[in-house]
C-alpha cells in the first residue's frame, strides 16, 4: 500500500474501518498526485484543500475514539460542478454561472456526506453538461490522461478524467446522453447510469427533465454497487425519485456470473464499428462465457424512432430551462451550444408531446424484443475509437458535427428508454487508448446489472490499468 492512490473507493474505506490507513493520508495522497498531474489533465475547477484535510482529521479522530466509520469514509472524492453545495460555487461549466452560489446542497451530496464520503472540491464539466466530448470554451477542454490529445468524453469529462489519473477514488457525473458512461469509456473506468429516478436530482443542474440521470464514476463495479447503495433511494425534495426499496447491492456480487443471460444486438449497436472496438468487444463477450455467463446473440429492434425521440426530447427541454438566459445572455454560451439550444425553440410542441407518449410503448417492445429470456444486452460503449479533441471540436469546424454526434450514438437509446446501464473497461485499442463494454437491464434491475459487470472484472483487470501520466 505504498500508493494509497492506488486504491479504489471500497478498497480506501474498507482501509480506514480496519485501521490499515488514516484519511489524512488518503487525502494527502490525492493532493499530491493532483497537484503533480492535473496540469496535463485540467479535470480539477476547484479544489478544497484545507476543508477535506479538516474532514480527514476529524474522521481519524472519530475512529481512535472508537466510533463505527461510514461506508465510505476516507474515500476522498471530488464531483462535477453542477452538484449544489450551499455556500460553494457551483458555475455549471459555463460562464453564465462562473460566480453561482446555491443556498440548498444537493441530496446526492447529503448522503455520500452521511456516509463518510471526503469531498475535495468540484471538476471541469462540459458548459451545462450538454457536450459528450468534453470540450469546455470557458475552463479549457479536460484532457485524456491516457494520451492529453484526446478527448475525455464528456458531459462529465473532469470526473472521468479524474478517476482515471487517480486523483480521487470516485466522482459524481450526469447522464443526459451518455454522459456518465462515454468518459467512463474514454478514460477507461467504470461508470454507472442507474434506472430513471433511481437517484435523487434535487440540488443538481437540469438538463433535460425526461433524461438526467445522476451517478458515479468510480474504479470498479464493487464500487458502483455501494456508491447506489447510499445515493439511492426516494427523496421528498425530489418528487420524481423512486419510491421502491433501495436493495444490497454489493452483497447481490457473487463473483461469476452463472446462471446469467446475456444478449448481443447484432444490429444497430456494431453498426459502423472500428475493428479495434469489435475486437475488444468480442473478447469482452468470451471474458463473460469464462465467468460463466450464457452469451446469445439477437435481432434488436429499430432503435432510429428512439434515437429521434431522445434528441426531441432533451432539445426541447434543454431550450426550455435555458429561455431566459438566452435571451439575457445568448453570448455567455459557446458556438456549438447556442445553436443546439436555439435548435429546441424551432421543434412543435406535438412533436415533443408525441416523443414523451411513445416512450412506455417504445419502452416495452425494447425490453419485449430484447431483454425477454435474457438478463443483460451487451454492447460496445463506443463504436469507434477514442477520438483527438481536434477532430471532435465543432467551434472550430463545423464539419466535425457528424463525428462529434456519433460519440453518443451506443448510449442515447438508453436514457430515453430509461434503463440501468453500466460501461466498463474491457480493453485497449491499438493506440493505447481505452475500449468499453456497456451492459443494460430491466428497470430497477441495478442488482443483477453490477453483478455481471463485477463478474467480468473477477476475470479481466483491465479496471486496474492506469495511465502512466
Amino acid at each position: 500500500m505504498s500508493d494509497l492512490t492506488t486504491l479504489s473507493m471500497t478498497e480506501a474505506a474498507d482501509a480506514f474501518a480496519r485501521g490499515e490507513v488514516t484519511a489524512e493520508a488518503m487525502v494527502r495522497a490525492s493532493l499530491a498526485r493532483i497537484e503533480a498531474h492535473d496540469g496535463k489533465v485540467n479535470s480539477v475547477i476547484r479544489l478544497d484543500r484545507d476543508a477535506a484535510l479538516d474532514q480527514a482529521a476529524a474522521q481519524d479522530k472519530a475512529r481512535a475514539a472508537g466510533q463505527a466509520p461510514g461506508k465510505l469514509a476516507g474515500a476522498p472524492m471530488m464531483h462535477k460542478d453542477m452538484y449544489y453545495r450551499a455556500g460553494k460555487v457551483s458555475s455549471c461549466g459555463s460562464k453564465i454561472r462562473k460566480d453561482f452560489v446555491p443556498k440548498v446542497t444537493a441530496t446526492v451530496l447529503q448522503r455520500l456526506d452521511a456516509a463518510g464520503a471526503i469531498d475535495m472540491g468540484t471538476l471541469n464539466m462540459a458548459e451545462f453538461a450538454q457536450n459528450p466530448t468534453g470540450h469546455n470554451a470557458h475552463f479549457g477542454d479536460c484532457h485524456n490522461p491516457w494520451n492529453p490529445a484526446y478527448c475525455t468524453g464528456g458531459s462529465s469529462s473532469g470526473s472521468g478524467a479524474a478517476v482515471a489519473a487517480r486523483f480521487v477514488t470516485a466522482a459524481l457525473g450526469s447522464d443526459t446522453g451518455g454522459s456518465i458512461r462515454l468518459p467512463a469509456t474514454l478514460c477507461g473506468v467504470t461508470g454507472l447510469k442507474a434506472t430513471q429516478t433511481r437517484v435523487s436530482r434535487h440540488g443538481v443542474m437540469p438538463l433535460s427533465f425526461s433524461c438526467d440521470n445522476v451517478g458515479p464514476l468510480v474504479r470498479t463495479a464493487r464500487d458502483a454497487a455501494r456508491f447506489l447503495a447510499v445515493t439511492a433511494g426516494h427523496d421528498p425534495k425530489d418528487p420524481t425519485s423512486a419510491p421502491e426499496a433501495v436493495p444490497d447491492y454489493e452483497a447481490a456480487l457473487t463473483g461469476h456470473a452463472k446462471g446469467l443471460k446475456v444478449a448481443v444486438c447484432e444490429t444497430y449497436f456494431l453498426d459502423g464499428a472500428d475493428a479495434p472496438v469489435v475486437a475488444g468487444f468480442e473478447a469482452a463477450l468470451a471474458a463473460l462465457r469464462e465467468a460463466g455467463a450464457e452469451v446469445t446473440r439477437v435481432k434488436a429492434p429499430s432503435l432510429r424512432a428512439i434515437n429521434a425521440y431522445v434528441a426531441l426530447v432533451s432539445r426541447v427541454e434543454g431550450a426550455t430551462i435555458h429561455a431566459n438566459w438566452m435571451r439575457e445572455h445568448p453570448g455567455d454560451y459557446a458556438i456549438h451550444l447556442s445553436s443546439r439550444l436555439y435548435g429546441g425553440y424551432a421543434i412543435p410542441g406535438h412533436l415533443y408531446v408525441e416523443a414523451l407518449s411513445r416512450r412506455g410503448a417504445l419502452l416495452r417492445q425494447f425490453v419485449a424484443e430484447t431483454l425477454t429470456g435474457f438478463d443483460v444486452v451487451a454492447t460496445p460503449t463506443l463504436r469507434t475509437r477514442v477520438p483527438t479533441l481536434a477532430e471532435t471540436d465543432i467551434d472550430a469546424d463545423p464539419a466535425n458535427w457528424a463525428r462529434f454526434m456519433a460519440v453518443s450514438a451506443n448510449t442515447r437509446p438508453f436514457n430515453y428508454l430509461g434503463l440501468p446501464t453500466v460501461s466498463i473497461p474491457c480493453g485497449l485499442d491499438d493506440r493505447g487508448l481505452p475500449i468499453g463494454l456497456q451492459l443494460a437491464a430491466r428497470p430497477f434491475a441495478e442488482a443483477t446489472l453490477l453483478r455481471a459487470a463485477d463478474a467480468f472484472q473477477q476475470v479481466t483487470d483491465w479496471h486496474r490499468k492506469a495511465p502512466a501520466l
